[in-house]
Parts: C-alpha cells; structure tokens; sequence
C-alpha cells in the first residue's frame, strides 16, 4: 500500500470515518474516497452500495475493473441505563459484530457482578460524552426512564447524527420527551428519528425479547443508514 493511501486511511480511522479504496485493476491507480466526498459518475453509486454494506468486492464500470476496499469505523452501541434489557443486549450485540458500552450513574445498577465483562461508566453521561463523543457510527439506547439521565445523551445523539437513536417508553411518556427535546433545541426534524416505542415490533415482552427486538432494529437502521455527507 501506497505511503499517502495509508496516510489516508489513518486519518480516516483515528476521526472515525469511513473510506473506500477504489483500484484500476489494470493501472494499479488507487483513490482514496472518504464517505462525503462528491463522487462523479455511475461510481458514485457504486460506493454508496459499499458504503453501505461495508463489503470489498470488483465491479466492472465503463470498461473498467475497479476493487473497492471498504474501510469502516466499527459501529458501537452506547446504552444509557444498566438494566435488565442492557444486561441482555450485552451479549447479544458482540455476536452481530458491535462493541458496546453501557452508561448509568446508579452505582447500584451499574456494577460489575451484574455486568462482567462489559464496558461500563458508572457516572453521568453528560460527563462520559465530553470525552467520548457520539458519532455518525454510534446507536444510542436509552432505557433508564429517567428524563434526568436519558434526555441529555438523546439530544446529544439526535444533534451528532447517529445512525440509530431508540428510547425506551411508552407513546405518552415519548410525547412528554418530545417536549423537553424540543426545549433542549432539537428540532421536529430530529426528534422523528428516535425509535421509540424502542425496537422492532416483534411482540418483545421479556428484556431479553426487546434486547433482541431492539438490536434488529439496530443491525436495520445501519444497513439502511443516510450516508455521511460534507458539512
């Protein structure tokens, strides 16, 4: 590899952006394109799909053979709340290939007996995101039902574009979050976004069912996901 294509790459990587090694396979041109970028031509469709799917592959365009090398920050899930759901999706979301961290000032809940082996932060979440920002790879779940722990991290998702914003609660107590969201600066536009009641409508009634109905709908809104653009 190329020393400026790696130089690229790592950029890339450290900023958390996605970035696709485009190939001639018959010069040995390279290009680097960063998810945002304007891209020209029937190529730009061809790197939203492997934006998309995040998958390496050779595709045949204008007489040309082009391998796209897809380069993906690692999608995490941040869960606010270490609850009984939180402990269930726990073990589940390592399986479908994300990392996740659960966020919970309660020190009474958030230990380690209760959640071996999982990344946890017993503290505030608007103290843990000053350092650990929210971004465009990250799904938010809040599911404390506290206003005072859940509302902040939600607003600060909705407002850095997170792929995935989901939030426990029923359509009564969302509408009272609507209102405090709205009072936080966050717009009709944004606030549409948040999954909530949270997850798939599986019929989920156990912790582990809405851990389940909720990581689905996790896995769907990535594959389906607005691609970054610039600005």
């Amino acid at each position: 590899m190329q020393l400026d294509t790696l130089t690229k790459l790592n950029a890339a990587r450290r900023a958390r952006k996605a970035a696709v090694v485009v190939t001639d396979l018959s010069s040995g041109r390279v290009r680097v394109i960063l998810e945002g970028e304007i891209v020209s031509g029937p190529l730009d469709e061809e790197v939203a799909k492997a934006f998309r799917s995040g998958k390496a592959g050779t595709i045949e365009l204008e007489g040309q053979s082009l391998f796209l090398n897809v380069h993906l920050p690692p999608p995490r899930i941040v869960v606010i709340g270490a609850v009984h759901i939180s402990q269930a999706l726990a073990r589940l979301a390592p399986v479908a290939g994300y990392d996740l961290t659960i966020i919970d000032p309660r020190t009474a809940f958030a230990t380690e007996e209760r959640f071996e082996g999982v990344e946890l932060v017993a503290d505030w979440p608007e103290d843990v995101l000053k350092d650990r920002p929210l971004d465009a790879y990250t799904a938010l779940a809040a599911v404390t039902h506290d206003p005072k722990i859940d509302d902040f991290p939600l607003s600060e998702a909705l407002r850095a574009g997170c792929f995935y914003v989901g939030a426990l609660g029923s359509r009564k107590t969302h509408a009272k979050r609507v209102e405090r969201l709205k009072e936080m600066g966050r717009t009709d536009s944004e606030i549409g976004r948040i999954a909530a009641p949270i997850g798939l409508d599986i019929g989920a009634a156990s912790p582990a069912e809405i851990a389940l109905a909720t990581l689905a709908q996790i896995v769907q809104a990535f594959r389906r996901r607005d691609l970054v653009t610039d600005g």
